[in-house]
This record gives structure tokens, sequence and C-alpha cells, in this order.
């Protein structure tokens, strides 16, 4: 779907009911092209996404609350990233990194 920003622009001012209608339409649409798997998630999260907008008191308000949903996301993930670099790189406290493990290869047989 092409976006126009001016069409979509001059929608909200002109006919706010009309644009509701039509964003809620693009959000489906784009919903049911992802896989089948994410669609849940997606769903829930546009739910979350549009309490938000609810709950505000005006669309500033709305902005900043999103985006700190955004954010509080971002902050979760980069702990997550974190945690797993100082796994890797053996320095998560308590974890030290295991040692290397050798192996002897034994030799089997061919049946043939």
């Amino acid at each position: 779907m092409e976006f126009d920003f001016q069409e979509w622009a001059g929608l909200a001012k002109d006919d706010p009911d009309a644009f509701e209608r039509k964003r809620r339409e693009a959000i489906d649409a784009y919903i049911a092209r992802a896989p089948e798997a994410e669609q849940q998630r997606l769903r829930g999260l546009q739910f979350r996404i549009d309490m938000e907008r609810q709950r505000a008191s005006n669309p500033l308000s709305a902005c900043i609350r999103i985006n700190k949903m955004m954010m509080d996301q971002f902050t979760t993930l980069r702990g997550a990233l974190d945690d797993l670099k100082s796994e890797v790189e053996g320095h998560r406290a308590g974890y030290p990194r295991p040692a290397p493990v050798s192996a002897e290869v034994l030799p089997f047989r061919s049946s043939q």
C-alpha cells in the first residue's frame, strides 16, 4: 500500500471518522499479511497501543505514551543483549565461562 501523507492528513482534518476507519483497515490489512504465527502477537500489541491512545488526554500525550512503551521494550531487549554478551564473554557474575572440552575420537571399523 502506497502511503500518501497529504491524503491521510486531509482525511484526518476533514473527516476524522473516515480517517479512523481507514487507519483501522490499514492496520488490519498489515496484520493479515504477517505470518500467521505472528498475527496474535501483533493484534495484542495493537490493542495495547489503542488503549494507550484512549487513555491519553490528547494526541501528544498518546505519542509520548506509545514512545514510552517502545523505549521500555528497547530497554528490556538491550538488557537481554547485555546479559547474553556477558555470558558469551565469560564475565557474568557467578557463571564463569566453561572450560573447553577435549575428547578422543575413536575410529570405527567399517561393516563392509
